[in-house]
């Protein structure tokens, strides 16, 4: 079953007057809004859908990239897929709630995923880029805007904005044009900041974790969950000291180890309170967590809700 929801706002901030939040149709295919009339695909628009899927088959889907229109991906829910960008595999197993992909126009990307999934898209026109551009640093940009790194970002500021986003699809009359319209003008301003300001930063920075050693510190991760593990033991895994492994792997995810292993020890706590009669300490225990005072604090951090309540609604929605 695959869903998706809308948006219309009006303009809420003078520099992007022309731009707007266009309701759109359900996203029948991956990556594609369905709305195709001149209008609604004009230059200052925001096009702005919702890719759900409750199914846990794999699914292969295949999208060749708009020819005008950059797409903000931002994941609202751990999945697991393969995801592959200009014949590129970006991504083979998990990515986790939060995480951002950027495309640029006519680039290709395909995917397959493994479980199910729930991914908010924006597509956003030149105009949008460059208004938004020289909104923040006081002069028009030369030439097309054109955001080609591909890599997958990790930005609480971005995480809590598709957040919010993603609330104000489901609950639009509550919430107000306005408020739609503001945080997906935010959503792509926050791009824009990182992509011109960090652009230096980066070539200063330590290089990539190599994929063949992340999935080996993945792996290693997964594999011991419910042990005391700590930097030292995920670097050593890898062939790499603490220090080289913490830079190379945070560039690689846009994570600190210690952050990647908590969210690990949770997503894997949410599976064992839906899918078995564990009590809370025994899921706390079995995941790593050396008190239940600790999970619970973990939990309602990275989740919102403490571990009980998330179970039993969790276990209601069923």
């Amino acid at each position: 079953m695959i869903s998706s929801s809308t948006l219309y706002a009006e303009p809420a901030v003078d520099v992007v007057r022309r731009t707007r939040v266009n309701r759109i149709g359900m996203e029948h295919q991956w990556r594609s809004p369905c709305h195709e009339d001149s209008e609604a695909r004009g230059h200052g628009n925001i096009l702005v859908s919702r890719w759900t899927r409750h199914e846990a088959q794999p699914l292969e889907v295949v999208n060749p990239g708009s020819t005008a229109h950059h797409c903000i991906a931002m994941n609202l829910k751990c999945t697991s897929l393969t995801f592959s960008h200009a014949g590129r595999t970006l991504v083979r197993g998990r990515a986790t709630a939060g995480a951002v992909q950027i495309t640029a126009p006519s680039v290709a990307c395909s995917a397959l995923f493994e479980s199910a999934a729930d991914v908010l898209h924006l597509f956003v026109s030149q105009q949008v880029l460059c208004e938004c551009f020289e909104d923040m640093f006081g002069r028009p940009h030369a030439g097309d805007i054109r955001i080609d790194d591909p890599r997958l970002v990790r930005d609480l500021a971005l995480e809590r904005l598709g957040q919010a986003l993603a609330v104000a699809q489901s609950d639009d009359a509550a919430l107000g044009k306005v408020f739609t319209d503001s945080v997906s003008l935010a959503i792509v301003s926050r791009v824009i900041a990182r992509h011109f300001t960090v652009a230096e930063q980066r070539t200063r920075e330590a290089s990539a974790l190599p994929s063949w050693r992340l999935s080996r510190a993945i792996e290693f991760v997964d594999a011991h969950l419910s042990e005391s593990i700590g930097l030292a033991d995920i670097a050593g895994s890898t062939g790499l000291t603490r220090m080289h492994f913490a830079s190379q792997f945070r560039r690689a995810t846009g994570m600190r180890p210690h952050e990647y292993l908590l969210r690990r020890r949770i997503e894997h706590a949410q599976h064992l309170l839906r899918e078995s009669r564990h009590n809370v300490l025994d899921v706390a225990l079995s995941c790593g967590f050396r008190s239940q005072a600790h999970f619970t604090t973990v939990f309602k951090r990275l989740v919102g809700e403490t571990p009980h309540c998330w179970r039993m609604k969790t276990n209601g929605d069923r």
